[in-house]
């Protein structure tokens, strides 16, 4: 409850409202993304008229062959590191939920996040390539569900990324939407429950959904030459995570003690939130990695600006997160929560990924701002519902990646300046995905549960699932303590 108290210390936070409303007053005009590159000087030699020895033909040519060889390793090279980076997101979110959940279940939770990668890695291979971008492997598929092939498509002759490296940055987002669902599972789930979900997600459900947008799929073809926009996965990685963590919350119920006999919510703090705050900060760099990455061109001028503005819209978007999460869990709770406001974060950066790229920097500090309000009132209104998501999974993947998803719809961009999409497509799009994750991860787990290896028993879930599961302690120190119950 707001206290009398704490009026003096947040009303500085209002005074911050009032100064960043000043500051969208004086908003700058629009970048233009998609300005012809230049023309590059052998272009220009080979349209002479003047038709030269036969001696520098061979030079200009070798000249523009060499500058083509350039500009492909430039663009698999940064690919690659932008892979790395998002792959670096693992370790990142397993920071944040190892830092919000109980100690006696960290390794549990570093072992989903290891199973995450290497089972989706394996499995994207093997099937979710072949799902996902069908059209790399043959021509004409199906508008709606269509398998390429095993394994990775076939390099062709003037493409643009080795298809190694187009894979490799694939099945690294691939994993990232998966391990969303780690935090909201947390504490109760069966390990061998949680392989299952994490093989079907990506290596079928993912895949799928994700080829109805980048495959191109139904999502882009619908009449007058309109598709759904969404540019580095707000709905496609992160609203399909959090909507199937949200299945999976709902399942399988709250942790034990999470609320008492009569409701009331009882608040079950993490044990780290220094892991906390650093998983948020590694995420954060990872993002660009995964936002600026998703430009997929880095050799013309013309790229560049578009990658380098693509990064500011994503600081500009996590940073408005931060500081309206914190101002509003200050005025809500009386102190600022830090909690809330790495969760902020983590929600403007999901919120201006669909849109880092149409967006003006100005417009990117709305998407943000707004994103930092959803995350707390998400938070709350699971509470409310008695619904456990002990690390926010939802709040920030699933409800600011509909949010940055359908903001493209009715803000001021380029793609809604360009006709090139309109509010019912990115409805239609959002929707999509969101209950198509949702709707066949909740007959997963009800699957999982039925035949009785989706819930640990509450006797196992009171000793911690390090011990239950794995039969290890994360720390030294509790191995030295008196047996749970």
């Amino acid at each position: 409850m707001l206290q009398v108290g704490r009026i003096p210390g947040w009303s500085i936070a209002i005074i911050a409202i009032g100064l960043l409303g000043v500051s969208l007053s004086l908003t700058s005009v629009a970048f233009a993304q998609d300005a012809e590159p230049a023309t590059t000087e052998a272009t220009e030699a080979a349209g002479v008229s003047d038709a030269p020895p036969v001696e520098e033909e061979v030079v200009v040519e070798e000249e523009v062959e060499a500058g083509s060889e350039v500009g492909y390793a430039l663009d698999n090279a940064i690919l690659f590191l932008c892979a790395v980076l998002v792959l670096f997101m693992q370790a990142g979110f397993a920071m944040v939920e190892v830092g919000l959940n109980a100690a006696k279940n960290t390794i549990n939770i570093l072992y989903k996040n290891v199973m995450d990668l290497s089972v989706g890695a394996l499995l994207f291979f093997v099937i979710g390539f072949g799902l996902m971008y069908p059209g790399s492997y043959k021509e004409d598929p199906n508008p709606y569900f269509d398998f390429g092939g095993v394994g990775i498509y076939a390099a062709s002759e003037g493409q643009t990324f080795s298809p190694d490296v187009d894979w490799f940055f694939q099945a690294v987002f691939a994993a990232t939407a998966a391990t969303i669902v780690s935090g909201a599972v947390a504490g109760r789930m069966q390990f061998k429950a949680y392989l299952i979900y994490s093989a079907i997600l990506t290596g079928i459900i993912y895949p799928i959904s994700g080829y109805w947008k980048w495959g191109g799929g139904w999502l882009t073809q619908f009449d007058g030459g309109l598709a759904f926009q969404d540019f580095a996965g707000s709905a496609v990685v992160h609203a399909c995570g959090g909507f199937a963590g949200l299945a999976g919350a709902i399942i399988l119920g709250p942790r034990l003690g999470r609320f008492a006999s009569d409701g009331k919510s009882v608040p079950m703090p993490g044990h780290n939130i220094a892991f906390a705050a650093l998983g948020v900060f590694i995420l954060w760099v990872g993002w660009y990695g995964f936002n600026p990455g998703s430009q997929l061109a880095f050799q013309s001028a013309a790229d560049i600006d578009a990658t380098t503005f693509i990064a500011v819209n994503t600081t500009l978007s996590a940073a408005a997160g931060v500081v309206t999460a914190t101002i509003v869990s200050w005025i809500m709770f009386g102190k600022p929560d830090l909690s809330m406001s790495l969760n902020g974060a983590l929600g403007g950066l999901v919120g201006i990924t669909a849109c880092c790229d149409c967006f003006t920097n100005m417009w990117a500090i709305v998407i943000g701002a707004v994103s930092g309000v959803i995350v707390v009132a998400a938070i709350v209104a699971l509470d409310k519902l008695k619904i456990d998501d002990p690390v926010g999974a939802f709040p920030v993947h699933g409800a600011c990646g509909v949010w940055g998803c359908m903001a493209i719809g009715f803000l001021p961009n380029t793609h809604l300046d360009g006709g090139s999409t309109s509010f019912m497509v990115q409805l239609i799009g959002t929707a999509s995905i969101c209950a198509w994750a949702f709707v066949t991860m909740m007959v997963l787990f009800l699957i999982l549960k039925a035949v009785g290896v989706l819930r640990c028993s509450a006797e196992e879930e009171t000793a911690g699932l390090d011990i239950s599961e794995h039969g290890m302690h994360a720390y030294p120190a509790d191995s030295l303590a008196p047996a749970a119950g």
